[in-house]
């Protein structure tokens, strides 16, 4: 059963069905689906890319990560109202079906795909940097092993996935609350290296709070790296689907995202801060590590090392969860190949995720031919086609609730605050982040390349559609 077969009137109850029509097993409880939402947005945007983001804006970062984060709240609200409407795998593509038109859908199914395969050998690459703490090895051997082995994992059921994200998840967040009790402590009892030096006053006192070369712009400048550390909040959306109760669990799951932006991102920048000056942090080093060091907690940066690398093999893991899944969605709706439909035994779709597991590989590559530019160069390129997925989701929400306010769909059970506004508000807040990031020259090839991208999404799309007018995918909804 696809999309384009399911009733617009459906209530949540009978939509939540659709995925054992599609075969998959709804094995994701709540304590899995709650960690899976804290969990998926801390990761290597917070605990590497924030280095080169202090380095560029110093204490301001903190700001950039405050009103991201509300920013993010309001999409996560927006996907929420929808995922209440009609929660289904793959609901991305599938809202954008519905509320915008099939060749959106394909659009939006095939780009969150490659975020999610770029973002995967974002991930690799920064496990593979990570591994250099403790051994002098070669980043794309680091990288080769780690996409065999999670690989190899995403083969297993989706109850384990959940089970596996449970303890990436619990790992990252015990860190994290650690290293702010941590640097509380210093603070307030001046323990450590760093005890007699540690100061709030650090926040403003070394150039301003906006320390930046170029003041507030230079904070501007780090938009796009802030939004990175964001991405992936959605994929509660994906796990719609494979969840045993959406309409219960999910809007919890969407409701932490407030406290988790406040402790886990600006809670813990603040925190370390305070601790050690932002001027001894650089890009390519993660500050969490750099903190412990300078601490003199020698120990304490081992174990920081450790759980980045957890943390970023848990987001490559989460990618080959989510990109198995959306090319399966996509051939369910004749948009792309039918050989992606195949499920394991345990509900996996076994060749969707072995084809990106297979263009993952390319992280490889990147790792032997530049290890030292590899994380920038992939950053940019996971960024702006994540931010896709966002603009789809604001947009649907906002002509959804046209609709309903209209009374021509059922209203949602929860709906997002504002109306359609903040959905506004998000998205020119979006367009100004992709300008910055048509600012910076090592961002830039990020914006050459989506109107690439676009392009063969067009001619596939009107291939496709040659092949089969009268298919059901290329007809638009009423």
């Amino acid at each position: 059963m696809t999309s384009l077969q399911v009733d617009q009137q459906h209530d949540g109850n009978e939509a939540a069905d659709s995925a054992s029509g599609e075969g998959y097993h709804r094995a994701l409880g709540a304590r899995q689906i709650q960690m899976i939402a804290i969990g998926g947005a801390i990761g290597t945007g917070l605990f590497l890319g924030a280095g080169k983001g202090i380095s560029i804006a110093g204490p301001s970062l903190i700001l950039a990560y405050a009103i991201a984060g509300l920013v993010i709240f309001f999409i996560m609200r927006a996907l929420g109202e929808l995922l209440m409407y009609r929660p289904v795998s793959g609901s991305f593509s599938e809202y954008a079906r519905e509320f915008i038109g099939p060749f959106a859908g394909f659009a939006t199914g095939w780009t969150y795909w490659l975020f999610w395969v770029v973002t995967g050998i974002t991930e690799v690459t920064a496990a593979a940097t990570y591994m250099t703490y403790w051994w002098d090895i070669p980043q794309w051997l680091s990288a080769l092993v780690f996409t065999v082995i999670l690989y190899g994992a995403n083969l297993i059921s989706v109850k384990l996935f959940g089970e596996l994200e449970f303890w990436f998840s619990m790992v990252k967040v015990t860190a994290i609350v650690g290293m702010i009790l941590i640097c509380a402590g210093i603070l307030t009892l001046g323990f450590s290296d760093a005890g007699a030096t540690a100061s709030v006053t650090h926040l403003w006192d070394l150039g301003g709070f906006f320390a930046g070369d170029d003041g507030i712009f230079s904070t501007l400048m780090t938009l796009q790296m802030v939004m990175f550390a964001f991405l992936a909040v959605e994929l509660v959306g994906v796990t719609a689907g494979e969840s045993k109760d959406p309409k219960t669990v999910l809007p919890k799951a969407i409701n932490t995202v407030p406290w988790r932006i406040a402790v886990f991102y600006v809670g813990a920048l603040i925190m370390i801060l305070s601790v050690v000056p932002w001027t001894a942090f650089k890009p390519g080093v993660s500050p969490f590590v750099e903190a412990f060091e300078r601490m003199g907690l020698g120990i304490g940066a081992a174990i920081v090392n450790f759980v980045v690398l957890t943390a970023a093999l848990s987001s490559c893991n989460s990618g080959m969860y989510s990109t198995g899944r959306m090319l399966r969605d996509l051939a369910l709706n004749g948009q792309g190949p039918k050989v992606f439909t195949k499920l394991t035994r345990s509900g996996t779709p076994l060749v969707g995720t072995t084809v990106s597991a297979a263009l993952m590989m390319v992280g490889v590559w990147i790792n032997y031919q530049w290890p030292g530019d590899a994380f920038n160069y992939v950053v940019s390129f996971a960024t702006i086609s994540g931010m896709w997925a966002w603009i789809v989701i604001l947009i649907c929400q906002i002509r959804y609730r046209r609709k309903a306010d209209r009374g021509e769909l059922p209203q949602s059970s929860f709906k997002a605050p504002g109306g359609i506004w903040f959905s506004v508000f998000s998205l020119a807040f979006i367009g100004m982040v992709i300008v910055t990031m048509g600012m910076d020259k090592d961002n830039r090839v990020a914006l050459y390349g989506a109107p690439v991208w676009g392009l063969v999404l067009a001619v596939s799309y009107l291939v496709l559609k040659a092949r089969n007018p009268e298919g059901a995918a290329f007809a638009k909804r009423a």
